[in-house]
Formats: structure tokens, C-alpha cells, sequence
């Protein structure tokens, strides 16, 4: 969604920033797809995005800097009017009123996975790890799905004529279907003390504490308080704790499920992308895990899945380019190329 006054121009800078459940990330774009330095600043210190911009905007002009007309956030919750409201944090604003309140000509905001997608043609090879061989088909739909805060699930579709459209969906709630002993373990518990089960309560960082708390609880291991997330995998990679272990290989082995099954909807032949904030720092991990067999255990349609490539996303802010090319789009055609 983009709201804007009549631009005068299209010129740089343009500052680009996502937004997660933890974090929010600036950057300027100096000229088309030149991204300068990133400055990340905790959501939690900053009362609203408003407050979060003026900061980040004061440090430019204290630096004499050019300040931004045109500018592009990516928000880790979904964005379908002028009123937004974020799903693991307290902010809530309206797009239009902090264009104006910030004076800047062109405010485009779009879901942060949405952003993701749209940057995926803009990936190096350093900026992926191969985790599962096959071939792309460069026409085809590709799927992306990434654990972290929440979990966040997008792709990109080719368009007639060229170019590709960018959905911006919720599939993070889809519904999740437990496989082995453990993870109905954790299914069970998180039913139990929240109601409906999507794949986020457990393929995301708050996922990590709940399975940990779950096969805590059915095994009489005392926990007074339920670990972090940064506990889990540090229990699980660091000291080898067992109860760490069987959390992260409940995590891996329905990450593979739930992946194959984004795959198989959007028909994803162009392959599947794997992003977020968890996965880059467990590649290894993650290609030991269960994962893979997961992956094409779809009964009659583990041909089509085994022919799909599945990539890690390791680039260190992937979703900026993506916001780029929103602003870009927007200032060129009215709006970004998202369906």
C-alpha cells in the first residue's frame, strides 16, 4: 500500500526500512539498487514507527546528510488499509498521518515478507546456501517461508509480459499437522494453553520456548522459567542438552512439512527460499536435520517436490532491494507489484 502527495520528483536518497517484531532497520538507497549502510535500532526503545523515523532522520541531518522525500517501510504484519497495526508489538499508526507528520512525499508500506519476495531476483550467490539440489524453472512461481519472530511466508509469480508480482498473504497461520511423538507433544500443550495451533506458535523464535516448555513438561524436567529462544538453540548446539536437541529437531521436521506444503500450493518450481532471522546462523544443522526427508514426504507427490531446489537465505538485510524496487514501482506506476 503506498499513500503520497503529488511527487515533484523521483530523486535520491530514498530510505528504506524494515520493520520486525525486534528489530527496525534503516538504510538509504543512494541511487537505483545502491543501498548504503544499515543502522538497526531496537523496536522496544522507540514508541512508535514515527518516533523510531525521526530518530534515524535526525541522526542524518545532524550528520548533514540529504534527507529523504520518498521512503518505503516493510512490516512484519499484514498491511490491507491506512491503519496498521503490528501483530508481536505495540505499535500502531496510520500510514498517511506519519507521511505527513514526517513531511515526506511518498510513504509505501508493505509486508515485510512481501518486500522479501520482491528482492529474491535481486540474490547473489554469496547471499544463499543450497540446502536441497534441483533445478529452477526461471518461469515458475518461487516460494519463500522464513521463521522468526513470527513466521513470515510470501513468493514471487511471474507475470505476463515480464516482471514478477509479489503476494503479500498470511501464511504463517495456515494450520499445522504434527508427525512424530514429540511434535504432538508440543501440538498438544500449545492447543491446550492457546486454542488453535498455526504453524507460528511453533516455526518462529516463541515456537523454540513453547516446544521447549512442552517436552519439559512431559518428561518432569523442572523449568522454572521457559528459555529463550537464544537458550534453546544454545542448549541445543553449544551444550548439547538433550531437551534443546529434541526442541530444535521438532522445529527442523516441521519446518520441512510446512515448507513442502507452501511449495506444493503456489506450485513452486522456481524454487523455495528459506529466510528469516533463525535459519542463516544453523545452516549445517538445518541440512543434518529431518528437514529434507520432511520435505518430499507428501505421499503422491513426492516426485514433484523432489525436483525443487531449497535455498537458505543468508544475506544480511535481503528484504531492503525488495523495498527498493516497491518504491521504485510505486514512483514509476502508481503502486508496487504485489497481488
Amino acid at each position: 500500500m503506498a499513500a503520497s502527495a503529488v511527487p515533484d520528483d523521483t530523486a535520491y536518497p530514498r530510505l528504506l526500512a524494515d520493520v520486525g517484531g525486534t528489530n527496525v532497520r534503516f538504510a538509504l538507497e543512494t541511487a537505483p539498487m545502491q543501498i548504503g549502510a544499515v543502522t538497526a535500532l531496537k523496536v522496544a526503545d522507540h514508541p512508535s514507527l514515527e518516533a523510531a523515523m525521526r530518530h534515524y532522520r535526525d541522526a542524518l541531518s545532524a550528520s548533514g546528510a540529504k534527507l529523504p522525500r520518498h521512503a518505503a517501510i516493510g512490516l512484519a504484519n499484514p498491511v490491507t488499509g491506512d491503519h496498521v497495526r503490528l501483530t508481536n508489538h505495540d505499535w500502531a499508526f496510520s500510514i498517511e498521518a506519519t507521511r505527513q507528520a514526517l513531511g515526506l512525499q511518498t510513504l509505501v508500506a508493505i509486508n515485510d515478507f512481501t518486500s522479501l519476495a520482491l528482492g529474491l531476483p535481486y540474490l547473489g550467490a554469496n547471499d544463499l546456501v543450497q540446502i536441497r539440489s534441483g533445478q529452477a524453472v526461471a518461469t515458475a512461481p518461487r516460494a519463500l517461508i522464513g521463521p522468526g519472530t513470527g513466521l513470515g511466508v510470501s513468493g514471487l509469480v511471474p507475470a505476463p509480459g515480464g516482471g514478477a508480482v509479489a503476494l503479500a498473504g498470511e501464511g504463517g497461520h495456515i494450520e499445522l499437522m504434527p508427525v512424530t511423538d514429540d511434535e504432538w507433544i508440543a501440538w498438544r500443550a500449545t492447543h491446550a494453553s492457546l486454542g488453535r495451533v498455526s504453524a507460528e506458535r511453533l516455526l518462529s523464535g516463541m515456537g523454540l520456548s513453547q516446544i521447549h516448555a512442552a517436552l519439559s513438561a512431559e518428561t518432569g524436567t523442572r523449568v522454572d522459567v521457559p528459555l529463550t529462544p537464544e537458550q534453546v538453540t544454545t542448549g541445543a548446539f553449544a551444550r548439547h542438552d538433550p531437551l534443546c536437541e529434541r526442541t530444535m529437531a521438532v522445529f527442523f521436521g516441521l519446518l520441512g512439512s510446512v515448507a513442502a506444503d507452501i511449495a506444493l500450493v503456489m506450485g513452486a518450481l522456481g524454487g523455495v527460499y528459506l529466510g528469516g532471522g533463525i535459519l542463516p546462523r544453523f545452516v549445517p544443522a538445518l541440512q543434518a536435520s529431518a528437514f529434507n526427508a520432511r520435505f518430499v514426504a507428501k505421499g503422491r507427490m513426492r516426485g514433484y517436490l523432489d525436483k525443487l531446489p531449497v535455498y537458505v537465505i543468508t544475506a544480511s538485510y535481503p528484504a531492503l532491494p525488495g523495498l527498493a524496487r516497491a518504491l521504485a514501482d510505486t514512483l514509476s506506476h502508481g503502486r508496487p507489484h504485489i497481488g
